[in-house]
């Protein structure tokens, strides 16, 4: 009796499925991508629309357009589209600064049967002309402008030089001359020519003397540049670099007796604190190579991290100790904070260790 009820459900089962699968909504789109072909940057933003309709039996509704890029700005239908209508995705595309061909895409997500549907926009970016203030972007007293207002050596090698140019150009109606104030004395810089006609271009040139700067891994100086022999205080070069030492020289027997830097531990996790506490904490360094390591310098990522070593050489197979002071006093939340060591080690020049935690609101007085 039973099989004679089951045997037809069986054969319905499949209808009943069918059936209450039709009852959904279904986005079927005129097109899912679309190529702009060339877009001229001058001109702005460009748009397309991607329309859809709702070849199913139930309301359609939107939930969310998701762009793969900022670059892209997408909008679309909030309302429901009933059974039989038409909904809309734009997307709009921001040629600003971004010249050359692009594919971006755009993930619309609803409530139809295939719940993500992923839309597609390329083309191809024609760059603006670039402007005597596009190519010369740093001006400086409206009367010289410059490529960059910043003087990157990058890596220089220990007492060795490294040499570096700014492009500049005059865009006043008078020659301009070009001086230099507070120049630190492993710095030399000048200007060619010094004195810059009307529209004439030029170059600032540095010289960096690491041997003359007492000094280690990242640094930074600011140069002021006088115009016509007037200070400005927003008239200012910067200038960087890295100095690390040349381990490329060394030898292969040499390499085999370098100092090998090594720590007890790379973080000190001192949990939770109250704001306005002070943790400490000792690294433990040692030497597992075969001749003197020589700390070059100890940096932290911030000024609340106080960082003091016992001494700055450790004989090989020795250890040293490095006092580290974490100061809450102005932070809330989680704290991750980094200290740099330079040393002589060639295969470990630049070691990091981590001071972290959370750092809780103090209880109020009141």
């Amino acid at each position: 009796m039973k099989k004679a009820y089951l045997i037809p459900f069986l054969l319905i089962l499949p209808l009943i499925i069918i059936n209450a699968q039709t009852k959904q909504a279904n986005m079927s789109f005129d097109f899912e991508s679309h190529d702009f072909g060339k877009i001229d940057e001058a001109k702005g933003p460009v748009t397309v629309n991607f329309e859809f309709t709702n070849t199913g039996s139930q309301p359609l509704l939107v939930k969310q357009v998701h762009a793969s890029c900022g670059c892209t700005s997408p909008n679309w239908s909030k309302e429901p589209v009933l059974p039989g209508k038409k909904g809309f995705v734009s997307a709009t595309y921001n040629p600003k600064n971004r010249p050359g061909p692009f594919s971006k895409t755009v993930t619309v997500t609803s409530n139809a049967s295939t719940p993500n549907k992923v839309l597609t926009i390329k083309g191809n970016v024609e760059p603006k002309p670039q402007t005597l203030e596009d190519v010369y972007r740093y001006n400086m007293s409206n009367k010289i402008r410059l490529k960059t207002n910043h003087m990157s050596f990058a890596r220089v090698v220990k007492d060795k030089e490294g040499t570096q140019t700014v492009e500049i150009v005059n865009v006043s109606e008078k020659p301009v001359s070009i001086g230099f104030n507070k120049v630190p004395a492993h710095l030399k810089i000048s200007a060619n020519p010094e004195t810059l006609k009307p529209g004439e271009k030029g170059v600032l040139t540095g010289t960096y003397d690491s041997k003359l700067k007492n000094d280690w891994g990242f640094v930074i100086d600011r140069v002021d540049i006088t115009l016509d022999g007037q200070y400005n205080a927003s008239n200012r070069l910067t200038v960087s670099a890295t100095i690390e030492e040349d381990f490329g020289s060394l030898s292969a027997e040499e390499k085999a007796n370098a100092p090998a830097i090594a720590f007890d531990n790379n973080t000190f996790d001192f949990a939770n604190i109250k704001q306005g506490e002070k943790v400490e904490h000792v690294f433990t360094i040692s030497n597992n190579g075969n001749s003197e390591l020589f700390i070059r310098k100890v940096k932290a990522s911030c000024g609340c991290t106080a960082v003091i070593p016992a001494k700055d050489m450790v004989p090989a197979g020795e250890s040293t100790t490095m006092k580290v002071i974490f100061d809450s006093r102005g932070k809330i939340g989680k704290q991750n904070k980094t200290i740099t060591i330079i040393s002589n080690d060639p295969k470990h020049p630049r070691s990091i260790v981590w001071v972290k935690g959370v750092v809780a609101e103090a209880a109020s007085s009141n």
